[in-house]
This record gives C-alpha cells, structure tokens and sequence, in this order.
C-alpha cells in the first residue's frame, strides 16, 4: 500500500535527548520545539509559507499547551497553519505521522509540519477539584511520576508488564542485560567519526538555550545521560521488584527532547528533498492492544498489521527500530518473528538514548529512514508500546524516486 504521502529526504531533525533533571529541564516543551523546528527549517531552506498543516505531538501538558499545534505555528512564524495536538504516551509519534497521512490522503493538506516535544522533567503537579468532597478536598497527582507507577485498569507499575512478560516467555536477567550489552555497542556505531550517523539528522554540537530562549546557555556534544553498561555492572544490578527479572539496567530512563519532520506529496517531496534522487514513502500503519499489563507484546502483533497493510513479510524488511522501555520487548520481538535481536536497533534506540516519550517514535523514524539509505534503499519496520499496552508501528520504504 501506497499511502500517497512522502517525507522528503533529509527534512526531518531531532534535539539530542537529554537526561531527566538535566540540560533541558528548565525548558518549556513547546517553546523549545518551535524554536528548534525554526533553526532547522531555515538550515534547511524550507519557506515556512510552504505549510497548509501541522500535528503537534505532546503527552505531558505544558503552560498553555491548550492551545497545540496553532500556537507552535505561531510561535515558528507560520500562522496559517491548523491542526491537531495528539496525545498517545509514547505511541504518539508513529500516530502524529499518521494523522497527517491521513489528511493529506484525504485532500485536507498538502504539506504538514510534524513535531513531537515532551519535557519529562519538572511534570506538572496537578489538583483536581472535588466541592462534594468531604471538605471540599479534591485530587491531586503527579503526572509524570504517577503515571509511570500505577496503571489505574490494573493499579500496576509499567515494570510490572516487563515482569509479566519475562515470566510467560522465561526471559532471566542474564538475556534482559544481554540485549542491554548488544543495544549500547550498537549506540556506538552512531557515535563513531565524531558522531558521523546522528549528524545526518541532528545539529551538533547543539546549542542549549536559557528559558527566554535569547542567549545560549551550554552546548551538547550529543545526547546526555547515557549510562554506559559493561556485563561487569550489570551483573552486579538486583532486579527493581521483589522476586523479579528486571533491573534499572535492563530499562530506559525518561528524557527530555523534541523531533521534527515534513511529510507532503511525492510532488512537493521532490521539491524540498534535499537529494531529490531519493524517496521516503510510508507504506503500512498498524494498531493494536495487548491483554492487561503485558504492555511489551503489544509492538508485535502492531507490526504484524503494519506489514499486512504494506504487504510484505518480515523477510522483506531491511532494518527494523523498536521502542524498547525494557530489554524485554526485544526478547519478545524477536522470538515471535523468529529472527536475531542483532537485527533490531542498529545505531541506537530508546532503551539507550531515553524516553521523553511524544518525540520517542519519531527519532527512532528519522533514524530508520537515516540506516535504509546508508543501505542503498530498502524497507524498514518501526514499532513501539505505549502506555495502555497498546503499541502502533509502522513500514516506510527508502528507494530511487
């Protein structure tokens, strides 16, 4: 399946992902993300007038994030742009490319901005009122660190879906940290020539601005945070839950970031191509759920869809990119496919760089796109959980235009 949308080669950017507390903390997410869209959209010489819509991606709220993807446009320069602001915890990529597929196949759009921001730092506290309440004494929570420890279906901790699965497939400690070991030497690869694979799509050394966003404040090297496991650490790591499999290492860590990308048609994708000779179609979507707390297998039967829509098999995938919250997605992954975990995840992943969730999915696109064409073209598989356990994934296709 043709979906009649391209995302022209090269247009597409990502901030480095930084760590939780860190570099980026002070920074208001979506502020932060129209600033970055702007730089990179003026590198790239792409005419903000190009734009007739937008998707802003966005899973925990900002100050005045009511009012989405108009006020990004507005704060880039773009005030024509409309759109809507989609919220699918760290689904929320793949379904923010989605939708502006969707309105471009429809005729609603032509040329879409696509830009996914979170700030998992400093989440907001938010209260809840209650005037029956005994007192007239509401709610409160903590949208990040609440969410993260307790699903209200199940009131279970996202771990406890990684303990779940790794009980019904019998994945140990020593498989988890494994694939931990493959992940991080594969990170490497990206850094390598003086992070030669992450220039492609990211500026760097990147300039972090103050929270006026008028001067610059520290730069970047690359993404912040990363904790560099040996097998020596890690064995040396006792699973987080009583009794479990899981480790802090075995599992990514929340970041904070933004990613952007164009998504228009093959007509004007050749325009703004910054190699016209190459075209990125996306070929196949798919969404599904998985049954309560098993959240980790819930990106396999998501791909299954997405390659039935495409039309293609496993065997047809060149590179294929996972969000792995937990080592154990992709013990999951490739047992079911019946292929090598080193297949997944060439030059780095979630389970790696962090988790800022919104702009999650989309790097790891933009990295897949990046892989198929050092390749000479190919089709690549994406597919990620979410919160819910429910995943979406989805088949893009680098060839000769």
């Amino acid at each position: 399946m043709n979906l009649q949308a391209e995302i022209p080669y090269g247009v597409y950017w990502s901030t480095p992902f930084a760590k939780w507390q860190g570099s980026f903390a002070d920074l208001h997410a979506v502020r932060f993300a129209a600033h970055v869209a702007r730089e990179e959209l003026t590198r790239r010489d792409i005419p903000l007038e190009s734009f007739d819509a937008g998707v802003l991606g966005l899973s925990v709220p900002q100050k005045h994030s009511f009012y989405g993807l108009p006020w990004l446009a507005g704060l880039i320069g773009a005030p024509q742009i409309a759109g809507p602001t989609i919220s699918q915890a760290c689904a929320t990529g793949a379904r923010s490319l989605l939708a502006a597929a969707q309105d471009i196949g429809a005729g609603q759009a032509s040329c879409t901005l696509v830009v996914c921001a979170d700030r998992t730092s400093n989440g907001p506290h938010v209260y809840y009122p209650a005037m029956r309440a005994p007192g007239g004494t509401g709610t409160a929570e903590d949208w990040v660190m609440d969410n993260f420890g307790c699903d209200p279906l199940g009131n279970h901790a996202m771990v406890t879906t990684a303990e779940n699965v790794a009980k019904r497939y019998g994945f140990d400690t020593a498989a988890q940290h494994e694939v931990v070991l493959q992940r991080q030497e594969q990170y490497q690869a990206a850094l390598a020539d003086d992070h030669a694979f992450q220039r492609r799509y990211m500026t760097l050394p990147f300039s972090v601005p103050d929270p006026a966003f008028r001067k610059t404040v520290a730069r970047l090297d690359g993404d912040e945070g990363i904790f560099p496991s040996t097998a020596e650490g890690l064995a040396k790591l006792k699973p987080v839950a009583k009794e479990g499999t899981v480790t802090f290492g075995g599992q990514t860590h929340p970041a904070d970031g933004s990613t952007g990308l164009v998504l228009t048609t093959p007509e004007k994708a050749r325009e703004l191509s910054r190699d016209p000779g190459i075209a990125v179609r996306l070929r196949g979507f798919g969404q599904t759920r998985a049954e309560l707390a098993m959240m980790p297998t819930a990106p396999v039967p998501a791909a299954r869809a997405a390659l039935a829509q495409a039309g293609v098999g496993i065997a047809d995938i060149t590179a294929i990119k996972t969000h792995n919250p937990f080592a154990v997605n992709d013990l999951v992954f490739a047992r079911e496919f019946g292929v090598d975990t080193g297949r997944l995840n060439n030059y780095g992943c979630s389970l790696i760089w962090g988790h800022p969730q919104a702009p999650t999915g989309l790097r790891s696109i933009v990295e897949l796109i990046e892989e198929l064409a050092l390749r000479g073209g190919g089709l690549g598989l994406f597919t990620g959980c979410a919160a819910g356990d429910t995943a979406m994934a989805v088949v893009i296709e680098v060839a000769d235009r």
